[in-house]
């Protein structure tokens, strides 16, 4: 600290006239006394400036000194700033893991409560549950199958175990059941698995069918019947001319042999002889290897229907039995009996294959879902 510096101020000028001179200092010389006070003031303003400069340095070291903990302070603050960070990172990294393991304890909190009020579930609860989950996988067999079998009979298994357990709040899930069943009932879904053997059926046939450019195999496929009824008749004759023979001779036997001659002669010769209408004067120009080809032709289109069916594409089933049916009106002979039988196969197969959606047992499900929820 800086000492207070003390000024002396020169005395006061005199204002009268000068007092008479000491006799006792010498002539016109200044008093002892100012001289010792001169000396005494110069000492004290050399001690002041001494101790003023010690003080100063004293003031500068402290200041160093001051400056030199700051750093170190600042240093130390640096590094624990530095300590501090990393002990934060560590901390958020273990606050990540003790909140992942938290939501794992959750999840396997949630799972054992479950696991808990499924063994605590009564009877009851068990058994609507079970008929819960059979109606849905019995719903999504339905829609992979296309049949309304599955759904049929998980619905009558559901209505027999209600009927077994006849309690009042389960009256309206058993209604519900009821209502589903004449749903689905009411519902008639093709059976794939019978229009697949009609159409494996109508794949076999083909190569029987009578065409119109060929009449000897169409008399070979559908006349063989006609040819061997007159056995009957001939036999007939034969005991006529006996009984003839026996009773007129010679004469009632021929005459009875030619009137069977004539009768065979004929009936050939009207076998030789057919009149058919004939739409398409094209059907007739078709060559054997020609026939050949549109039997294998009605063959692909008869097992693209059989695909389109397996695969429930009833609009391209539908359309691979109408080209085939054309082609059956076109170049067949209508008048057989195959080709009769095979056009009303095609038109069972066709009226039978259409696309129906089997209906989803809401009411059923609404009524368990409200009968497990206690209402």
């Amino acid at each position: 600290m800086n000492q207070p510096v003390v000024e002396t101020s020169p005395p006061p000028a005199a204002t009268g006239p000068s007092p008479p001179a000491n006799p006792a200092s010498p002539r016109g010389g200044a008093p002892w006394w100012v001289l010792v006070l001169a000396v005494a003031l110069g000492g004290a303003a050399l001690w002041l400036s001494w101790h003023t400069s010690q003080r100063m340095q004293s003031l500068e070291q402290e200041l160093v000194r001051r400056e030199q903990d700051s750093a170190t302070a600042a240093t130390e603050a640096r590094v624990l700033a530095r300590q501090a960070q990393d002990a934060s990172r560590d901390a958020v990294a273990k606050v990540a893991l003790l909140e992942s393991r938290v939501a794992e304890n959750t999840v396997q909190r949630t799972q054992l409560e479950e696991l808990l009020q499924s063994m605590t579930r009564s009877r009851d609860e068990n058994m609507l549950a079970d008929i819960e989950t059979a109606l849905r996988v019995a719903v999504q067999q339905s829609a992979i199958t296309g049949s309304t079998e599955p759904l049929l009979a998980t619905l009558r298994q559901a209505d027999e175990r209600l009927a077994r357990n006849p309690q009042p709040r389960l009256e309206r899930v058993r209604r519900a059941v009821a209502r589903d069943l004449d749903r689905v009932r009411a519902v008639s879904v093709s059976d794939i698995s019978t229009l697949v053997i009609k159409l494996d059926e109508a794949a076999r046939m083909v190569d029987d069918l009578p065409l119109l450019a060929q009449p000897e195999r169409r008399r070979g496929a559908a006349d063989h019947k006609p040819l061997r009824a007159p056995a009957v008749p001939a036999a007939a004759s034969a005991a006529a001319s006996a009984a003839a023979s026996e009773a007129g001779g010679w004469r009632a036997e021929l005459g009875a042999r030619w009137d069977l001659l004539v009768q065979h002669v004929l009936d050939e010769a009207r076998s030789l002889v057919r009149v058919t209408r004939i739409d398409q004067p094209e059907a007739m120009l078709v060559a054997p290897e020609q026939a050949y080809f549109l039997r294998e032709n009605m063959k692909l289109r008869l097992l693209n229907a059989r695909l389109a069916l397996l695969s429930r594409q009833f609009t391209t089933a539908q359309s691979d039995l109408r080209e085939v049916q054309a082609a059956l009106d076109r170049h067949f002979d209508r008048s057989s009996r195959r080709v009769a039988a095979m056009s009303e196969l095609l038109r069972q197969v066709s009226s039978q294959s259409r696309g129906v959606a089997v209906p989803r047992p809401d009411d059923t499900l609404a009524a368990l879902a409200a009968a497990m929820a206690g209402r």
